[in-house]
């Protein structure tokens, strides 16, 4: 008998290793050959899908014919999570989204059904409101960067952790909201922070495997007295003047990053200046490489190839972090591996893959900066006065760009690019900072006067912009809603989708623009679709939730009534002749400022709150004390109203189980100060751009640069 036992568990343990090794031997081996094939669209392994960074998907069973029987086959509500401003990832029938604070779900596409999650605990250590933006995936594991700083790994199966590294230093302003990119067995991530002070950007390759740091390539340069740790650094130094490390230089790469296989290169995307204020981070001006540049480094090594800066001695926070997508496109007649990219400057750039140089730049919409790309030199020509040389400057666009983070798209069969952007002015202000006795300081990071002021609901317009790369010119346009919307996704089946801020999930003719199919998601979204392939059938699939960088811009955001708490954070995915109802979702609603006629304003006391406002609360709350949909509008909450309420929750952590954080730093007149802008806050009524006053300051300060345009 004892042997029949034996012999029944040895049968019993092949068995099982016989199912695993089938189970392996069917699971889809993401390497670089699945990365690199760009006909393959069962899987959408990483952020832009393949290493092309195209967001695009070859399949075609959903298409301009049938795009109409487009359907819900499920969705599932997170509700413990806030933000799902992100790029899913799936493979093999299970979907990935990176939530919150970097919260992983994994995801039955079958069914909908959540099969495990994995939270990397980072919420108690940040304050601020900001989400990851994807993942990607590798010989079975999942790899997320942590605001925190970390980079770890998960086994995708079951979610334990196989390892994780802090890649930035401990208690430093680095920070992490980009998703990583799998190549030649590394993942390689970067950060941001450069809006944050004394930052100095990079960008980190390790082993997939086992975590170890393989290679690290430095944006900026740092003390000179301290040595170079490379010659592109060395070379980098000389562009720059005075003392800019005591400052940081910035330079974070906080998003773009792409693998090109046909090179072996690594394509990096620098973000803005630390402080912006070029005047006090470079006295005497120099181009700061690599400042809002693409940098191409060996991708076995890191070692520098080539660089095209955007914008040289950039002054405004025009990042180069957008999309770099890979393509083969004709120039003048014949094929050129190009890269596109179309960064906040408000251009699209083609560029040279092999040695990059710029094939062409042409501006993408209202550009005020600069009058043109030379393509001689490659460098813009700037218009006079956008520096703020006089002290202050209205420009288009702003700091927030023309394109800013959602992905744009790319479609072969097309040859278009499908770009989310918004026009918004930019107003630069650097009273009062003489570079000879300017210093970094909490309350004065970027070099230049804060905005404190509501952005009205009509500041900013958006559209979705189908841009011909060869031509440089519009191909079609359609307005969406409010500013800011999601990213887009193009697919062979002729299709553009796109999420928008008025909760609308549209798919477009790709050639022509016309919307053929629209949902109702309940909320609102910046997050980008997917789409891919389960048991022979296509799905779609895209976070919706209120959150990301457009709650922060007042009343503009606010316009379309969404608020974080009320309205769900959800996963949308869709099949042809899906026949699932959405849950309900409450109506968009907007806050009404509490009446409060026996408090008193001190004037001098709401002045100083506004600065401890803008260093503390701004990012959640949104600037000034009109929440764009995430955290409590704090005009009409009734905390503030009373001393003790207000002292527990913001400075004692008597919310920290929904989210806000303690400020035990606060003192007691702290927290007067800011009731006292708070309240006067809530008597105030929101305007709109077309008042006199705001209209003529501003018509002044574009008469006054366009006079120096034309006459110098």
């Amino acid at each position: 008998m004892k042997s029949l036992r034996i012999a029944a568990h040895a049968a019993g343990v092949l068995l099982l290793m016989g199912l695993a090794g089938s189970a392996a031997a069917d699971a889809s081996v993401i390497d670089n050959q699945a990365l690199a094939d760009d006909t393959d669209g069962t899987n959408w392994a990483a952020y832009g899908r393949t290493f092309d960074e195209q967001h695009y998907s070859p399949l075609t069973q959903i298409n301009t014919d049938n795009v109409g029987r487009l359907g819900l086959a499920w969705s599932l509500d997170l509700d413990d999570v806030w933000n799902v401003s992100t790029v899913p990832i799936e493979v093999d029938g299970v979907l990935y989204v990176a939530a919150g604070f970097s919260v992983i779900h994994a995801i039955d596409v079958r069914s909908g059904k959540l099969l495990w999650k994995y939270d990397p605990k980072v919420r108690d250590k940040m304050r601020m409101a900001w989400g990851i933006r994807g993942m990607t995936y590798w010989n079975g594991k999942v790899y997320a960067g942590a605001q925190d700083g970390r980079l770890f790994a998960l086994d995708a199966h079951t979610g334990a952790l196989v390892w994780e590294t802090l890649t930035t230093e401990p208690g430093d302003n680095r920070y992490i909201t980009g998703a990583p990119r799998a190549f030649n067995g590394k993942i390689i991530i970067g950060h941001g922070g450069a809006d944050f002070g004394h930052v100095r950007g990079y960008v980190t390759a390790y082993d997939a495997e086992t975590g170890r740091q393989d290679w690290r390539f430095w944006l900026v340069p740092g003390n000179p007295a301290d040595g170079f740790e490379n010659k592109a650094m060395e070379m980098a130094a000389k562009t720059w003047k005075g003392q800019w490390w005591k400052y940081g230089g910035g330079g974070t790469a906080w998003n773009a990053i792409t693998y090109d296989p046909k090179y072996n290169r690594i394509y990096i995307g620098a973000g803005n200046g630390g402080p912006w204020n070029a005047k006090l981070r470079s006295p005497g001006g120099g181009d700061n490489l690599f400042l809002c540049s693409i940098v191409a480094v060996d991708a076995d090594t890191g070692e520098y190839v080539w660089h095209y800066q955007t914008t040289p001695d950039e002054s405004w926070d025009f990042t180069s972090t957008m999309d770099i997508t890979l393509a083969t496109i004709a120039i003048d007649g014949k094929p050129r591996d190009v890269i596109l990219h179309a960064p906040k400057n408000g251009f699209f750039y083609v560029i040279d893959r092999a040695t990059g140089k710029l094939i062409s730049a042409e501006k993408l919409g209202k550009v005020t900066w600069a009058k043109y790309v030379d393509k001689k030199t490659g460098r813009p020509v700037e218009v006079p006065g956008a520096r703020y040389e006089d002290g202050e400057a209205l420009i288009w666009p702003g700091s927030a760009g023309m394109h800013n983070w959602p992905p744009m798209s790319y479609s072969p069969a097309t040859g278009l690019t499908y770009i989310p952007v918004h026009e918004m002015a930019g107003y630069y202000n650097d009273a009062g900072r003489d570079p000879k006795t300017w210093t970094m300081s909490t309350g004065d990071v970027m070099g230049v006067n804060g905005f404190n002021e509501d952005v009205p609901a009509n500041a900013g317009s958006s559209s979705l912009l189908a841009w011909n790369p060869v031509t440089q010119k519009k191909a079609w346009s359609t307005p969406t809603p409010g500013a800011n919307n999601g990213g887009t996704m193009a697919t062979a089946g002729n299709l553009v989708f796109q999420g928008q801020a008025d909760g609308q999930l549209v798919a477009h003719d790709a050639k022509t623009g016309a919307a053929l199919w629209h949902y109702d998601m309940g909320v609102g979204t910046m997050a980008s679709p997917i789409s891919y392939e389960v048991d022979g059938k296509q799905y779609v699939t895209i976070p919706a939730g209120w959150a990301g960088g457009q709650m922060l811009l007042g009343s503009l955001s606010a316009q379309h009534g969404w608020v974080g708490r009320d309205h769900p954070r959800r996963i949308l995915t869709f099949v042809l002749d899906g026949q699932v109802k959405l849950p309900p979702s409450p109506p968009p609603s907007r806050p009404t400022p509490l009446a409060d006629a026996d408090f008193h304003v001190d004037p001098v006391l709401a002045k100083k709150g506004e600065a401890l406002y803008g260093r503390s609360c701004v990012i959640c709350h949104g600037v000034a004390v009109v929440a764009g949909g995430y955290a409590p509008d704090l005009r009409a909450s009734a905390i503030p109203l009373s001393s003790a309420a207000f002292t527990s929750v913001v400075r004692d952590g008597g919310l920290v189980t929904r989210g806000m954080p303690p400020f035990a730093e606060l003192s007691d007149d702290d927290l007067l100060a800011l009731q006292h802008y708070i309240r006067q806050r809530a008597r105030y009524q929101p305007t709109t751009w077309d008042k006199i006053s705001n209209a003529w300051h501003f018509i002044t300060l574009m008469l006054k640069m366009k006079l120096k345009a034309w006459f110098g």
